[in-house]
């Protein structure tokens, strides 16, 4: 199991990645956009092999096999 800490430093763009935690979890792709918010919240759009893209938290992400 892969800590929220972990998940937020391990995430970057052009990252294969696998949502741990929240309404997405569970779902794998590609991070395109990373971004912190003014609040301090790392946020990525993420990209599945279908074409389909979600947002989640940065901290709900962990990079595919860490």
């Amino acid at each position: 199991m892969v800590s929220m800490a972990e998940g937020n430093a391990a995430v970057a763009n052009g990252d294969h990645c696998t949502v741990v935690f929240g309404t997405h979890k569970g779902k794998t792709g590609v991070v395109e956009d990373w971004k912190l918010s003014k609040s301090g919240h790392a946020s990525i759009t993420v990209r599945q092999a279908d074409g389909t893209r979600f947002k989640t938290l940065a901290r709900n992400a962990a990079r595919a096999g860490a």
